[in-house]
């Protein structure tokens, strides 16, 4: 199911982001907290989003984990410093899995987006997931969820083609989630 905030004006109960690459500059397998730079836009968007109200989470795939090139504590790590810079988020959901662990949580399959949402207590079809690849798409598809793709320079073009919601930036995508309002606090 799509949300279609934009043409109903109905904003989403939540919306959950995708980590690296969405909300702070990819460094791959990153163990390291002073490495977090928040993207471009990141910050804005959360004050928009949070000025109407609306529960924030991150649902974030850390396969560094599962091959070690990460422990589970830096990974933790990580996501304390994302939180300090641009938290608080209501909820977190982290797959420690890699690809081939068959694993119901990683991204592109359902089970964080459906946990996150559990946990905030909001339908999954009131949930919508912004990401920058077509797993993050995915995983929201298959979670009942809507969704709206960020590209940056690593989305391939298969994945902009096939997401139904893009947007050129996270404040557009927060815009347009918000169809088109701007609550009075975040301006």
């Amino acid at each position: 199911m799509i949300v279609t905030c934009a043409t109903t004006h109905d904003v989403p109960g939540a919306v959950l982001f995708d980590r690296d690459g969405t909300l702070v500059v990819d460094v791959p397998y990153n163990g390291d907290p002073g490495r977090v730079r928040p993207a471009v836009g990141a910050a804005a968007a959360l004050r928009l989003l949070r000025a109407a109200g609306i529960p924030l989470g991150v649902v974030t795939n850390q396969s560094g984990i599962a091959r070690g090139l990460i422990t589970a504590e830096q990974a933790d790590a990580v996501n304390r410093r994302v939180d300090a810079l641009l938290g608080p988020f209501d909820v977190w959901r982290l797959c420690p899995h890699g690809p081939e662990d068959g694993c119901a949580c990683r991204k592109p399959r359902p089970g964080m987006v459906l946990a996150a949402a559990r946990e905030l207590g909001v339908a999954p079809e009131r949930v919508v997931v912004i990401g920058d690849i077509g797993a993050d798409v995915e995983a929201a598809a298959a979670a009942g969820a809507g969704s709206v793709l960020v590209p940056t320079p690593v989305t391939r073009p298969e994945e902009v083609a096939a997401a139904p919601v893009v947007r050129p930036d996270l404040v557009a995508a927060a815009r347009h989630l918000l169809g088109g309002r701007v609550p009075e606090v975040a301006r």
